[in-house]
């Protein structure tokens, strides 16, 4: 399930973080926990099996302009879109928490709030076929796709998506989901195959930061300015398109859409 949610601002100060991912990620949590308490918390302190979130969301588009650590945004409306991987019959439900809704987006140095003016359903590129059949989609990322592997510390060595183990990074993560979602055996035999796919432009890196200024603070690279063409059954492409790409996806990170 996958909503256009377009905000609007009266703000006189259209200053935000440039690491708003994750203002906006808790904005989101705190209008889920108004509409279903139980649900929220679940994703918010456990998640699904090994604490996959199975939701995630797209950079704001706007236009701005760079203001040392700030983005200066230059209209009053933005837009940006968000996944959740739910029922279908969820979606009313969903759009309805978000209708009329304020979201903030600040840290210690900035705010801003903005009304939610519109949400809008997008369609399921996958919705004619079975759930069970091979599909094939070219896949583009809405927001920085991060793919690590862990080091002997315990924390990601990002890796680019020239790096031969980009795909298989993700693929890992994928079937991780796939587990976290049905069971280990269903996981251990999909069929799954993922191509990165060069644009005209090179690729794009990205380097954001999660709860800066805070103990917890971690850096992540994400990259963008690539397609993923995708093969599986249609349910896990659906959780890929849901859920996300790669880690961090609830912050932010690794959401795509169909390219057609």
């Amino acid at each position: 399930m996958t909503l256009k949610i377009t905000l609007s601002s009266n703000s006189s100060s259209r200053l935000i973080p440039i690491n708003y991912a994750y203002p906006l990620s808790a904005a989101v949590y705190k209008i889920l926990q108004k509409g279903d308490v139980e649900y929220a918390e679940f994703l918010h302190e456990k998640g699904y099996g090994k604490g996959f979130k199975f939701f995630t969301f797209s950079q704001l588009n706007v236009p701005f302009k760079i203001v040392d650590d700030r983005l200066k945004l230059l209209t009053d409306e933005v837009d940006f879109s968000i996944s959740f991987h739910l029922p279908q019959a969820a979606e009313s439900f969903v759009k309805g928490l978000f209708q009329s809704e304020r979201i903030e987006i600040a840290d210690k140095k900035s705010k801003v709030s903005f009304t939610v003016k519109s949400v809008e359903s997008l369609g399921n590129p996958l919705m004619p076929q079975s759930e069970n059949e091979i599909v094939n989609l070219e896949l583009k990322p809405m927001s920085p796709v991060v793919a690590g592997i862990q080091n002997e510390r315990g924390h990601y060595d990002f890796l680019a998506p020239d790096d031969p183990r980009f795909a298989s990074a993700l693929i890992y993560n994928w079937r991780s989901k796939i587990a976290a979602c049905y069971d280990d055996r269903i996981a251990d035999s999909a069929l799954l195959m993922l191509e990165i796919i060069p644009k005209k432009y090179a690729f794009k890196s990205r380097l954001m930061t999660i709860k800066a200024d805070t103990p917890q603070e971690t850096k992540i690279r994400g990259w963008m300015n690539f397609g993923l063409e995708v093969t599986a059954e249609r349910r896990f492409v659906e959780l890929l398109m849901n859920a996300g790409v790669g880690v961090y996806n609830s912050m932010g990170c690794g959401m795509v859409l169909s390219a057609i």
